[in-house]
């Protein structure tokens, strides 16, 4: 026969669900599945729950509580994935209090938590579409675009993204919302340079462009944070992220090649613009710092998080740039940038108080091969395969080698990565 819970037990049905919370919150936000053990185990240890177990996946969370004789196993569901830096490093900072005063009350941790869930974001829309249109335009000149492809990158970006928000936040599916927000993206940059030629402008490379107005839909965060789970030997949730980047960055990218089929462009990659080299320097440099900074905030990070991203992405892109232009592979390069993000965000971070994700991401996001990605994508579509390999193969090597440099960086500064226990 079952019997009733006796108040030990309710307590600790109490305790495991300000701690399983946590972890939602903490998915929710789009941190790694590494990040969301670590912030419920220390949420647990705070409420007095002697042992916490956790099993995270890309949506998924299943929590074992322990407490003397009892245990109490639950399972939640987080059907939207996105990202909110702002709310990761509140819930960073929860954590970091609550383990400095622990004990603490179930009614405590539960006021905070509160209050974090019913923070709305930082920027309206339109803000957060000028922070794509800023980041997609500063791509569009990395990509060798010139003046006018950039100012029809800022907005045709600008209103993909602004598709994108207004339809993610009434619960559309994000894969056709995906696939959506790039038509319009590649869509309205296309007519802009046509009524641009019709006006007696002079005729211009598309290409640079129409690639560059949709990598606002780059899955960067889950390309990142899911390689970093799998060196931490989490392969559910590695894999798991993976798709999912993988599944978004082919729903733009069959937006794109449907958009190209009907106007005829194919997704070549520019030649260099041939600039003075000191001005292709400032020029990169500057691109560099807009291109992170409008990607942070497009994250919803607050400003000195931002900024501090954008120093540390500025930094490490020119400079593989740089790798790349003196015949370094582009792998090589990227890993080697990866890893001096890595190394200045252990600096950084933990003198802002902020998590090294919300810092460190950002300042790769930019890094990510996005339109090589689309060029596979493109190339296999076409039937093209030998071109869809070369290209799928390169991002793919990129995309590791910039986990491997952040992964490398958290090993030499953070002894639970250097260490297995």
């Amino acid at each position: 026969m079952p019997t009733a819970p006796d108040d030990a037990e309710i307590e600790l049905i109490r305790r495991s669900g300000v701690a399983l919370r946590v972890g939602r919150l903490s998915l929710s936000a789009g941190t790694g599945s590494y990040r969301v053990k670590a912030s419920m185990a220390r949420t647990a240890r705070a409420l007095g729950i002697e042992e916490h177990q956790a099993h995270v996946t890309l949506t998924e969370i299943t929590t074992t509580s322990h407490q003397g004789s009892s245990f109490r196993t639950e399972v939640t569901e987080v059907r939207s994935v996105g990202i909110d830096a702002n709310r990761l490093s509140a819930l960073e900072r929860f954590a970091q209090d609550v383990e400095a005063h622990a004990p603490v009350t179930v009614e405590d941790a539960t006021r905070e938590l509160d209050r974090i869930q019913s923070t709305p974001p930082l920027y309206p829309a339109l803000l957060n579409a000028l922070w794509a249109a800023i980041a997609c335009a500063a791509f569009a000149f990395l990509n060798n675009g010139g003046p006018v492809e950039v100012i029809g990158v800022f907005f045709a970006a600008g209103a993909g993204q602004l598709l994108r928000r207004s339809l993610v936040h009434r619960g559309w599916n994000q894969f056709g919302v995906t696939m959506l927000a790039a038509a319009l993206a590649s869509l309205t940059y296309v007519a802009l340079l046509a009524v641009f030629a019709a006006f007696g402008g002079e005729a211009v490379s598309h290409e640079a462009g129409y690639v560059s107005a949709v990598l606002f839909l780059v899955p960067g965060f889950p390309l990142v944070t899911g390689a970093l789970d799998l060196a931490k030997l989490d392969f559910s949730a590695g894999l798991a992220r993976l798709t999912y980047a993988l599944m978004i960055m082919t729903s733009a990218a069959l937006a794109l090649w449907g958009v190209s089929m009907i106007v005829g462009l194919t997704p070549d990659p520019e030649g260099p613009a041939g600039l003075d080299p000191g001005l292709l320097l400032g020029l990169r440099l500057l691109a560099s710092f807009l291109g992170v900074l409008g990607f942070a905030l497009m994250f919803n990070s607050p400003w000195t998080m931002a900024v501090a991203a954008a120093a540390i992405g500025m930094v490490a892109n020119v400079g593989r740039l740089w790798l790349v232009d003196h015949g370094v592979a582009v792998q090589a390069a990227a890993a080697a940038a990866a890893l001096v993000v890595g190394l200045l965000a252990a600096v950084v971070a933990p003198r802002m108080n902020v998590p090294r994700v919300t810092v460190s991401v950002p300042a790769v996001v930019i890094m990510v091969p996005g339109a090589t990605a689309y060029r596979a994508v493109f190339h296999l579509s076409n039937g093209e395969t030998t071109q869809a390999l070369a290209y799928a193969v390169e991002a793919g090597l990129v995309v590791a080698c910039l986990a491997i440099g952040l992964a490398v960086a958290r090993m030499l500064t953070d002894r639970e990565w250097g260490f297995e226990r």
